[in-house]
C-alpha cells in the first residue's frame, strides 16, 4: 500500500486499469478498520508478554487466510466489475482444473503490478505467521495456483503464475522486512509505528490485530547498516523519440521512496538468511500514476573482506521484480542474478557503493505501436543485466548511477522477434542540513525492437527533474566498520 499512496499523492487520476484502482481502494477501507483497531488494542494493558516472532507459528491460519483472501477478492470484482469473469461455481473450478494453461490477456498493470502485489499479500500472510521465506514462497506460489483455478472462470495463466509467486514473492518479502524494521526501530507512538506498519505490509497489521500476542513478536532485522530516503519534486521531458501515439504528460510531479537494507561491512552483521540484503524503490507519477516499482535481495551468499579496512562486500544469487511505466512503453520482469554489492573506501572522505548483477528472468513488454492498449503485451525470456554505483563524498553529497538493461527473446506471438530495453538513472543529492537534502535526477529510458512485420523500431524518454530530499538518517548508508 505505501506504493498505492504515492501514485495517488499527486491528485492525478490513476491511468492504470480500473480493476487496479479498485482493488487497491478496497485495500485501504481494510487499512482503514485496522488503524482504528490498532488504536483500540493500543489503549488495552496486556497481561501476557508478546511471543518472540517465529516461536509460536502457524502453518493453517495463512493458508485460510490466503483462501478468505481470495473468497472476499472474487466477490468484491465480481460486484463491481460484473459479467462472467468472476462468476465462479464448482463446474467452473472442474473445468479450470482440466483445461490447460494459456497466456493471460489482462491489461499491463493488472498482470505485471496487480498480480505481484496480490502475491504478496499470499507471502505476507505466511510471513506475518511465523513462516519462513521458503516457505512463504510456497504460499505465495500455492494462492496464485488457487486463485487461477478457483478465483476467476477464465483460463488459469501461466504468465499470472509466475508473475504473482515469483514477483509476489519478492516484493512481499521487502514489504514485509521494512514493515517488521519500521516497528522494531521507528520513532514515535506506538499507535503510529502500527499504523505504518499495516499500510507498508496489510498482512502483518492484520495479524498483530487478529491474533493479540501470538503474533505480536517482531521478525528481528539483526540492526542492519540501511539507507532511505523519500523524494519530493517534478521533471520535465528533456528528449521524447519518437512522438508517441497518447497522452503523454511532458511535466510530472514525483514522489520517489528507495530503502537500501543490509548494506556491506558492519561488524556483527551477517547474510544467513534470504533478503538479508535488499534494495527497493517505487516511483509515483502525476503522468502515469506507478512510473516503477523494483526490489532486489540476496537469495543465498556470503561476505567478503570482513577484515579489510577498505572494501567490504556480499556476493550470490539475487532474486528480483521490477516495473517500468516511462509513459513510451512499458516493461515487468521476475528474475534471478548472480553478483555482487560491496562498498569502498579509499580514503576516509570518499566512499564508494556499488551492486553488479547478471541473470536471466521472465519479463513482459508492451506493443511499440499500440501504447494506450495495455492489453496488447509480450512475454519472454530475458536475460538482463544491472550495475548501480553510489559515490559518497564525507556524508555531504551522493552521486548515483543506475543502469539496467533487459533482452527480451521468444517473445509470444513473433519468436523470430526481439526487444531491448535500457533504463539509465544519474541523481546528485546534496544534504543541506541534518536529514534535508536537494537532488537533481536524469532518467533515460530506451527501447529498441525488431520484428518482421514492423522493421527497427525505437523509442526513447528522457527526463531531468529537482527534489526535495529528507533522508532516513544524517549519513547516505556509510557505517562504523570498527
Amino acid at each position: 500500500m505505501t506504493i498505492a499512496c504515492l501514485s495517488r499523492g499527486s491528485g492525478t487520476p490513476f491511468r492504470g486499469s480500473q480493476r487496479t484502482r479498485a482493488r487497491c481502494s478496497a485495500v485501504a477501507c481494510v487499512l482503514l478498520s485496522a488503524s482504528c483497531a490498532a488504536w483500540a488494542a493500543d489503549s488495552v494493558q496486556l497481561k501476557k508478554s508478546p511471543a518472540l516472532w517465529g516461536e509460536d507459528k502457524s502453518y493453517v491460519i495463512p493458508a485460510l487466510e490466503i483462501v478468505g483472501f481470495d473468497t472476499l477478492l472474487n466477490l468484491f470484482d465480481r460486484a463491481y466489475f460484473g459479467g462472467d469473469d468472476f462468476d465462479v461455481t464448482p463446474s467452473t473450478i472442474r473445468r479450470n482444473l482440466r483445461r490447460s494453461w494459456v497466456k493471460d490477456g489482462d491489461s499491463f498493470s493488472v498482470n505485471q503490478l496487480g498480480h505481484p502485489y496480490q502475491g504478496s499479500m499470499y507471502h505476507g500472510f505466511a510471513r506475518a505467521s511465523g513462516l519462513n521465506f521458503w516457505e512463504g514462497f510456497a504460499y505465495a506460489f500455492a494462492g496464485s495456483a488457487f486463485w487461477e483455478i478457483a478465483g476467476e472462470t477464465t483460463p488459469p495463466s501461466k504468465n499470472d503464475q509466475i508473475n504473482t509467486s515469483v514477483g509476489g514473492a519478492f516484493l512481499g518479502e521487502s514489504l514485509f522486512r521494512m514493515s517488521s524494521f519500521w516497528l522494531e526501530q521507528g520513532r514515535g507512538p506506538r499507535f503510529w509505528r502500527e499504523v505504518a506498519a499495516a499500510a507498508i505490509s496489510p498482512p502483518v497489521g492484520f495479524n498483530r490485530l487478529a491474533f493479540g500476542d501470538r503474533f505480536k513478536g517482531i521478525y528481528p532485522s539483526h540492526n542492519p547498516e540501511y539507507y532511505a530516503r523519500l523524494a519530493i519534486g517534478v521533471s520535465a521531458t528533456t528528449q521524447d523519440h519518437p512522438g508517441t501515439a497518447g497522452d503523454v504528460k511532458r511535466n510530472e510531479a514525483i514522489v520517489d521512496f528507495g530503502f537500501d537494507y543490509g548494506l556491506p561491512g558492519k561488524p556483527g552483521y551477517a547474510y544467513r538468511r534470504p533478503f538479508d540484503y535488499f534494495a527497493f524503490q517505487a516511483t509515483g507519477s502525476s503522468g502515469i500514476g506507478f512510473e516503477s516499482v523494483s526490489t532486489r535481495g540476496l537469495l543465498f551468499g556470503t561476505d567478503y573482506g570482513r577484515q579489510s579496512h577498505r572494501y567490504r562486500g556480499i556476493w550470490g544469487l539475487y532474486g528480483s521484480y521490477a516495473y517500468f511505466a516511462p509513459q513510451i512503453f512499458r516493461l515487468a520482469s521476475s528474475a534471478v542474478s548472480v553478483g555482487t554489492t560491496l562498498e569502498w573506501r579509499p580514503s576516509d572522505a570518499i566512499a564508494v557503493q556499488g551492486t553488479a548483477l547478471a541473470g536471466v528472468g521472465y519479463a513482459t513488454v508492451s506493443t511499440i505501436h499500440d501504447v494506450t492498449n495495455q492489453r496488447s503485451n509480450r512475454y519472454g525470456v530475458a536475460p538482463q543485466a544491472l550495475i548501480a554505483l553510489r559515490l559518497i563524498a564525507v556524508d555531504r553529497a551522493a552521486l548515483d548511477l543506475i543502469g539496467r538493461e533487459y533482452f527480451v527473446s521468444d517473445v509470444s506471438g513473433d519468436p523470430k522477434g526481439h526487444d531491448n530495453v535500457v533504463r539509465t538513472e544519474a541523481a546528485l543529492t546534496w544534504r543541506i542540513h541534518k536529514q534535508h537534502a536537494i537532488a537533481v535526477k536524469y532518467q533515460l529510458s530506451q527501447r529498441d525492437a525488431r520484428f518482421p512485420n514492423l522493421g527497427h523500431q525505437t523509442q526513447s524518454r528522457g527526463t531531468i527533474g529537482i527534489f526535495y530530499t529528507l533522508l532516513g538518517r544524517d549519513r547516505f548508508g556509510t557505517g562504523d566498520w570498527r
